[in-house]
């Protein structure tokens, strides 16, 4: 009898479709709704829920192994699903600010259909709310609820996400001292609309547009987690080892499709002026060694930190985010190093190389970014 295949193995078997549809998304920039259905299809989509609210509570290990092998087919999707996954560990997390009652219905609706939320959280004039500052989006408090006005960039899965937790701060008006929080919105509230601005270089599929909210009502029992501002500065470390844990695995995942791609080049092109493949000569083997080292390095760092989140150890926010910038800038150099060995060929459109390269350069814009690492596992080591 087999043995039933793991959650990784359904994702890599899926990531041979999201692989042949991949180019066209870049090229055109649409969003790969098919991906999702087949995500739903194979039990995917509830994966990072716990148990006791209806999902598969998988181990941080199996979500790092899902993301990677759906990274290689379409990094934008494993975006998408990474974000899933951050707000679903959330859910279960002890001393969680998620109402039971509102918890257990998403993860339903992601078990019974294609149903996915994401934070919404960066603005134009804030940037990324890691670096501080108070958003400009207002939630206004009513009698019947909360009323939320505000734009949002850089929405990710925008044209699939049902569910918005929105980064807003309370009226003055409503408080002495303005409180920031989450929000819990439905997508599809009137007042909602989405702005298609998503043209960028890399994750072109992502459909991270503009996100524009016009007075718009949640109940009051959807606002998450409201605290003085300061409050937030301490961070929330959990959630950034996930997060880190995630796109290390999905940068990883881009530079082994660069790398697949690179050894089937090796062994088909063969110069005329060599009269054999390229995969021959000794200085092809080296270059690819040093591509599969990196690649290894980063499954260490992966199973590691992975390893401390199953065991339950509390990783220091400075720690993971270094295992981030790592693992992105291994990502980088690999695929870096494969275009090196191509030339050419590497930067044609009709090859996917110049694709993974202009995705996996994304991982250097992802929350945290280097200086932010640095700077913070600088001042751990001075002990300030």
């Amino acid at each position: 009898m087999n043995a039933p295949i793991t959650w990784g193995q359904a994702a890599g078997q899926l990531a041979a479709g999201f692989a042949a549809r991949a180019p066209q998304h870049d090229r055109e920039g649409s969003f790969p709704h098919a991906n999702f259905a087949d995500l739903h299809r194979a039990g995917l989509l509830a994966l990072a829920a716990p148990r006791a609210l209806g999902g598969q509570g998988a181990s941080a290990a199996q979500l790092a192994e899902v993301i990677g092998a759906v990274a290689q087919g379409c990094p934008a999707t494993a975006l998408v699903l990474t974000m899933q996954y951050i707000q679903q560990r959330g859910m279960g997390r002890t001393g969680t600010p998620w109402p039971p009652h509102l918890a257990r219905a998403l993860v339903r609706e992601a078990v019974e259909g294609v149903s996915l939320i994401n934070a919404l959280r960066v603005e134009p004039e804030l940037g990324t709310p890691a670096r501080g500052g108070l958003p400009a989006t207002v939630a206004r408090r009513t009698g019947e609820g909360w009323r939320i006005t505000g734009r949002k960039i850089y929405s990710t899965g925008a044209p699939i996400l049902r569910w918005y937790v929105v980064w807003a701060r309370t009226d003055e008006a409503d408080e002495d001292a303005p409180r920031t929080g989450a929000f819990l919105v439905r997508a599809d509230s009137p007042g909602v609309r989405i702005e298609p601005t998503w043209d960028h270089l890399g994750l072109r599929a992502s459909g991270s547009h503009d996100v524009v909210l016009d007075d718009v009502h949640t109940p009051l029992d959807h606002a998450l987690d409201l605290r003085p501002p300061q409050d937030w500065a301490r961070g929330e470390p959990a959630m950034q080892a996930e997060m880190a844990l995630m796109l290390a695995a999905l940068y990883t995942g881009v530079a082994r499709a660069a790398r697949d791609w690179l050894v089937g080049f090796l062994h088909e092109r063969a110069p005329a002026s060599l009269g054999a493949p390229l995969a021959t000569l000794p200085r092809m083997h080296e270059a690819l060694g040093r591509i599969e080292g990196l690649l290894h390095v980063n499954d260490r760092l992966i199973a590691s930190l992975a390893h401390d989140l199953d065991a339950g150890t509390l990783v220091h926010a400075a720690h993971s985010g270094l295992v981030k910038s790592a693992a992105t800038a291994n990502a980088i150099d690999a695929v870096q190093a494969a275009l090196q060995l191509t030339s050419n060929h590497g930067l044609a459109r009709k090859n996917p190389l110049e694709r993974h390269l202009r995705d996996v350069l994304c991982g250097r814009v992802h929350t945290p970014q280097d200086d932010s690492v640095h700077i913070a596992a600088g001042r751990k080591a001075l002990n300030l």
